[in-house]
């Protein structure tokens, strides 16, 4: 089993009695079911799990349950042999967007507390929007596929490397050389294998890229599948939406082209609003908004017109950019761009850390690629990613960060190949890897 950061959230919940229902939500293919499978059939004697998903498609046996004592019968009709009490027994109703009602019930069963529950969907994000979230019974928990730390643990790299890196971040100190290396190829690993667990298996445990691939490519089925599953009036225009991500990526300016979804000059975000609510609550696509007046709390001043899209794991991307081909990435083939790639993974990695993610997008001062909410030193903080040898290059971020001028941000970041530690009018530059501790 790969270790995940929610572990610890989860067996914090597990001593909990007290604690809400956690119902955790995130796209499909990035591990909900495993790791929730692992961590309560190991903390609870008695472990129920009910796959919704394949009781909605076959016997809707929970389709009509209005009662927690409709429910309470069924699942001893079913599990009657592993229901106990409240200190031994949990119940984990996966895929629960198949019976929003069930979401809706949870604050009854927890209240009555004959059990313990646990619950997850793929496409929560969705259900959520349109369905009522009693308060003060249900703590909704975020999970994405596995950022690059976690990654990092998959591949056996020891707490004490990682300490140590963190302590390169927070001093500003040099990665050793031979450290340096070693981060670079694992970086460049993820890029081509993504975060998602079964992937990372067929990579990392068995060396098959095919395999990895074939996860890829299956997962990327997947949503686009879930695409189709919307209404009639949006599930086409969705897909063309999530099919027209590969061809973004490619372009110099990454931004949404409304006009080029249904080839009508007139379009706008309005028109496709619920189109890209779904992509976005469903997690398979991560969303970054312009910013203009960059000023804190940054949500405040963004712009909903301007939007970017990136794949919610690198790896779907550089699947479809490049196939089986890993020497693009691993060798940095002269003539591959692989910018759209490093921003891909650098969005992942900051929308897992919690971050809303902008963009800083002006026609006078120019683009700089994320910017984020600082809530340490309440401010704004600007994110350059370089994918190639021009780490030293970049026009809008000196503007941004100069002390007289317009935007008062203290200081600003550059992540690149170069192993470097450098600080240059409040731009600090430095290796790729260590944004996993922004």
């Amino acid at each position: 089993m790969f270790k995940r950061k929610i572990e610890s959230r989860l067996i914090d919940y597990f001593n909990n009695q007290n604690d809400n229902i956690i119902l955790i939500d995130g796209a499909r293919q990035i591990g909900k079911s495993f790791i929730v499978r692992e961590t309560a059939s190991a903390f609870f004697k008695n472990y129920i799990e009910i796959d919704l998903k394949s009781d909605f498609e076959d016997k809707k046996q929970f389709e009509k349950i209005t009662s927690t004592k409709d429910f309470y019968l069924l699942i001893s009709s079913l599990h009657g042999e592993s229901l106990n009490t409240l200190d031994d027994t949990i119940i984990f109703l996966d895929e629960i967007q198949y019976y929003p009602h069930l979401i809706t019930m949870l604050k009854d069963l927890k209240k009555e507390n004959r059990y313990r529950y646990i619950a997850s969907g793929s496409l929560l994000g969705v259900t959520l929007k349109h369905i009522f979230i009693p308060m003060g019974s249900i703590d909704e928990v975020k999970m994405y596929p596995m950022d690059f730390e976690e990654f990092l643990w998959a591949n056996n790299v020891g707490i004490d490397v990682i300490e140590y890196l963190k302590d390169c971040f927070v001093n500003q100190k040099l990665v050793s050389e031979a450290i340096h290396i070693k981060m670079l190829e694992l970086f460049k690993d993820y890029l081509i294998c993504g975060g998602l667990p079964d992937a990372i298996k067929e990579y990392v445990l068995n060396n098959n890229v095919a395999r990895t691939r074939n996860v890829h490519k299956q997962t990327y089925t997947y949503y686009r599948d879930d695409c189709a599953k919307y209404d009639e009036d949006h599930k086409l225009k969705i897909s063309t939406i999530y099919d027209m991500l590969i061809s973004n990526m490619a372009n110099k300016v990454k931004r949404i082209q409304f006009k080029k979804i249904e080839n009508k000059d007139d379009s706008n975000l309005g028109k496709y609003e619920e189109e890209f609510d779904y992509l976005v609550a469903s997690g398979v696509v991560n969303s970054t908004r312009a910013v203009s007046n960059p000023v804190f709390p940054l949500n405040e001043s963004s712009s909903k017109n301007l939007i970017k899209l990136y794949y919610n794991d690198v790896g779907l991307l550089t699947n479809l950019l490049y196939k089986n081909n890993i020497s693009a990435v691993l060798n940095n083939d002269s003539g591959v761009n692989l910018g759209s790639v490093y921003e891909t993974a650098c969005a992942m990695e900051l929308i897992a850390h919690g971050h809303d993610l902008f963009y800083f997008d002006s026609k006078k001062v120019g683009e700089v690629d994320f910017i984020i909410n600082d809530y340490d030193s309440l401010s704004v903080l600007p994110i350059e990613i370089k994918s190639g040898k021009d780490q030293d290059n970049f026009r809008a971020l000196p503007k941004l960060v100069a002390e007289d001028g317009n935007y008062k941000m203290k200081y600003g970041y550059v992540f690149g190949n170069k192993n470097c530690f450098e600080q240059k009018n409040n731009i600090i530059i430095l290796p790729i890897y260590l944004i996993m501790f922004i």
